[in-house]
């Protein structure tokens, strides 16, 4: 018999615990049907969920169907317990897709839809609670059409249909039907299989209307995978019984698994051997053992002291990182237990689930834990009055920042009290974004002994290192050592540890740092008559967005937006739009902070003053060991590692550098960014600049062409403090003196200049005008101007030199794809501010008053 695994997945209350306890029911697993409301359903098997009515931890049922023994594993529809879901599914052939008929495509079954096809899973849809819908099967397939395309067709139309249908999702399948006038089962399974094909099925799990013919469906149409000789398997999730012994959840992916088998798997950077002493088939609470476990079954096992969930045994290798992460901390304090002592009993927790990130915060000495929503706190709360019996308070939730650096900087630590000595030197340079920290040594054994390049590298590996900025955790970041020197008598291995960690940390400190938020990308519908707000809304909260799309009456706005500003924005959706908008958010990873100096200020962090995070250096003076500064080290160093960056303010700055987020763009980052989704970046073709290492650029230059400034008008307004004052009050007077200063430094600089603006922000079909001899072009209303200055760029950047003035993330990074200059909105400031100062010179001779920036224009014209 063949093992398949299948997942059950679905928005909550749209019906997915009832529908798998009428498959379990139908196929002759379990003698009656329970219900959730009745909490006697099969699977809903925990207090918590009982009483909540919800699922909350994924569980298995086994049951045969036809030939195939199918390992069901129901998992919560809840959002905020969407990461325990998204561990199943690396563990899954195929998904059921259940969507609420009367509910439609909800926000989180259009986020379901995403992670299958990321993880490239065929799935079958079931519209539930046809028994109380009152749309039509036409509406509701429209809609699923709306998001999967031709590729979902009916599978309760008559056959002839259904054929029809199937055969325009594949030229195979075309050719099979124009030829025979049908599609036989082995046809229409290959194309699910493949995803180009998603069957529909109608019905009512509560009164067993359809499930029948959608078990019949399945066994027809679902192909067992082919799994290899050779043995593998990947963890799926760590438990505990009830005896409190450890039960890893492992999905068998090759070969079989048998009681005393030894598995290795890696922990801690080394190689783990040990063996497998039980195996349990689990379904339900229940479970019998096995001796042996086929390719294709969920088993839980023990044995395995160290695994972790989604790791690989075998040559199967670790699941991708997943996409559903809580993007907000919370502290939990235990009253009346020391906190260290209370992170000790809880810590468990993170082992089962590791998205929670259980830890402890020795700078403020709390814990802290990562939840996705309010319903996750409420349970987490009673799992640990029921788990470990204590009663858990849990503060607000703070955004989880992280911090990088934005160009190559060289770090020195020493380490030299009296008796110990160690001197290390460390590259620190940016990469792009979600690459983590990297680790590597390009020092020779001739110069440090490999034992002593090994310690280093290690100690660096298991510490967390946080930012300079706000302590919050280091990324994307590649750590080199370069040069490092120890004692023949005096160096131990401490000595070692405390002088790479100094070192990376005084290359922190003379760093231009970067401060990194959580954003999500949000998909966002609202009835026509409320776009206009929308757009408003999201533009205030600092995203980007695609200009907006008409889809069955309704406007969708798709981008990206951080975090902070985003997360709370559900409700004040739903209120304006009287339930009847959907807004869906995935996490897309860090980017640069858009209030990068508020944060600072609110965190009020000294890395000068964080102990467990010292950036000094100790060295030796008449026998006892004295506390040099950061800043100072340079000065004291006994080696040159022989690195030479273009940096002359090292030693000499009096706190880090600071590079603001929303203004700049890592150009490394940006680049990897544009390399993944578009290939290589087209570069000016009129000029290119060659580097070679530790040596300043060479440019060569080709023929000049006529000079284009296109400024993002509204972006400038907002990032400038008098003109946002200003909008705050007259918006259209801020717009006007924009356009009067940069009319004079036009003047000034003799290029062209075009000066766009949102239409939104000003109803009508949009134009131009030309004033001062700046070209000023308002977009449509509702259009955005990111997409519009995208499309001008593209237009003309083979006849000009186009500069792009913006901070808008997404601007940049058009403007890195086609190749064009890029001016953030600090910098033009400072154009502006410096041609000021360059013409007031010019003007002294004309004139014995000072003459300001927007006089230019008047004595441009006498002259």
């Amino acid at each position: 018999m063949k093992n398949i695994v299948l997942g059950v997945l679905a928005h909550v209350d749209s019906g997915k615990t009832t529908l798998s306890e009428a498959l379990l029911y139908r196929s002759g697993r379990i003698r009656s049907l329970g219900r959730v409301d009745h909490k006697n359903a099969f699977l809903d098997t925990d207090r918590l969920e009982r009483e909540r009515g919800i699922t909350i931890f994924s569980k298995q049922a086994v049951f045969d169907m036809g030939g195939l023994r199918v390992y069901l594993q129901d998992t919560p529809g809840h959002a905020d317990f969407s990461a325990e879901m998204e561990r199943t599914l690396s563990s899954l052939d195929y998904a059921l897709l259940i969507i609420s008929g009367p509910d439609g495509l909800q926000a989180h079954s259009e986020t379901l839809i995403e992670l299958l096809r990321r993880h490239r899973i065929p799935f079958f849809v079931w519209i539930n609670k046809m028994d109380i819908c009152l749309r039509s099967r036409a509406e509701i397939m429209e809609e699923l059409k709306a998001k999967l395309g031709s590729a979902a067709v009916d599978f309760s139309a008559p056959e002839a249909e259904i054929f029809e249908s199937a055969a325009t999702c594949s030229e195979e399948a075309l050719d099979k039907y124009l030829a025979e006038g049908r599609l036989g089962d082995e046809e229409l399974a290959k194309l699910i299989k493949d995803r180009k094909l998603f069957p529909c099925f109608f019905g009512s799990a509560l009164k067993l209307d359809g499930v029948d013919e959608l078990i019949e469906a399945m066994e027809r149409l679902i192909i067992p995978p082919e799994y290899p000789e050779e043995f593998g398997a990947r963890v799926i999730k760590i438990t505990h019984d009830e005896q409190g012994n450890r039960l890893s959840w492992l999905k068998i992916s090759g070969g079989s698994l048998e009681i005393r088998q030894d598995v290795e798997y890696e922990y801690g950077g080394e190689t783990v051997r040990e063996k497998i002493t039980q195996i349990r088939e689990y379904s339900g609470t229940r479970f019998e053992t096995l001796k042996r476990a086929e390719a294709g079954a969920v088993c839980a096992v023990l044995g395995l002291s160290a695994s972790r969930a989604g790791q690989g045994l075998g040559y199967e290798s670790d699941a991708e990182d997943p996409v559903l992460v809580p993007a907000l901390s919370y502290s939990i304090s235990v009253p009346g237990m020391d906190p260290a002592e209370a992170y000790r009993r809880l810590s468990p927790l993170s082992e089962e689930d590791p998205t929670l990130r259980i830890v402890w915060d020795p700078r403020l000495r709390e814990i802290q834990a990562r939840l996705m929503g309010e319903v996750q706190i409420e349970v987490l709360q009673e799992l640990i009055k029921d788990r470990f019996g204590l009663d858990a308070e849990i503060g607000a939730g703070r955004i989880l920042y992280r911090e990088t650096i934005a160009s190559p900087v060289e770090g020195v630590g020493h380490f030299e009290p009296l008796r110990h000595y160690a001197e290390v030197h460390l590259l620190l340079e940016p990469l792009p974004a979600g690459s983590g920290i990297i680790y590597e040594s390009a020092v020779s054994t001739d110069d440090l002994d490999l034992n002593w390049q090994r310690l280093i590298i290690g100690n660096l590996m298991e510490k967390t290192h946080v930012g300079v900025l706000t302590g919050s955790p280091l990324t994307d970041v590649k750590v080199t050592l370069v040069a490092g020197r120890n004692h023949l008598k005096h160096t131990e291995g401490g000595d070692m540890r405390q002088a790479a960690c100094r070192a990376l940390r005084q290359g922190l400190m003379k760093a231009e740092n970067v401060l990194l938020e959580p954003w999500y990308e949000f998909t966002l519908q609202v009835p026509g008559e409320h776009v206009g707000r929308a757009i408003y809304d999201i533009k205030a909260m600092h995203a980007s967005f695609e200009g907006p799309e008409e889809i069955a009456g309704s406007m969708l706005l798709r981008g990206r937006a951080p975090v902070s500003e985003m997360r709370d924005y559900q409700t004040v959706m739903m209120s304006y739009t009287k339930g009847k908008g959907r807004l869906s958010c995935l996490f897309c990873g860090y980017f640069p902070c858009h209030d990068t100096e508020r944060v600072i200020a609110e965190t009020a962090y000294d890395p000068e003053r964080d102990v467990e995070n010292t950036p000094d250096s100790v060295f030796c003076s008449h026998g006892s060991g004295i506390i040099v500064k950061w800043d100072a080290v340079e000065r004291f160093m006994h080696l040159d590692s022989g690195i030479r960056l273009d940096s002359g303010e090292a030693g000499s700055a009096a706190k880090p550098k600071l590079r603001s987020g929303s203004l700049d763009f890592d150009e490394k980052a940006l680049e990897a960014i544009i390399q993944k989704e578009f290939g290589p970046p087209k570069r000016p073709s009129y000029s290119s600049v060659t580097y070679e290492y530790g040596k300043p650029g060479k440019s060569k230059s080709g023929p000049a062409k006529k000079e284009y400034l296109i400024v993002d008008g509204y972006n400038i307004i907002y990032a400038w403090e008098e003109l946002k004052k200003l909008a705050d009050a007259d918006v259209g007077a801020a717009r006007d003196s924009l356009a009067e200063i940069l009319i004079n430094y036009r003047s000034f600089r003799g290029c062209e200049l075009m000066l766009i603006f949102d239409g939104y922000r000003r109803p009508g079909p949009g134009g131009t005008e030309d004033a001062g001899g700046i070209h000023i072009l308002y977009t449509k209303e509702r259009e955005s101007a990111d997409l519009y200055i995208e499309r001008l760029v593209h237009e003309m950047r083979k006849d000009y030199s186009i500069s792009v003035v913006s901070s808008d993330a997404m601007i940049q990074l058009a403007a890195l794809r086609q190749g064009v200059k890029r001016m953030s909105s600090r910098e033009m400031r400072a154009e502006v501010e410096l041609a000021d100062a360059q013409i007031s010179g010019i003007i002294a001779a004309h004139s014995p008053g000072r003459i300001r920036l927007g006089d230019v224009a008047r004595i441009d014209k006498k002259e």
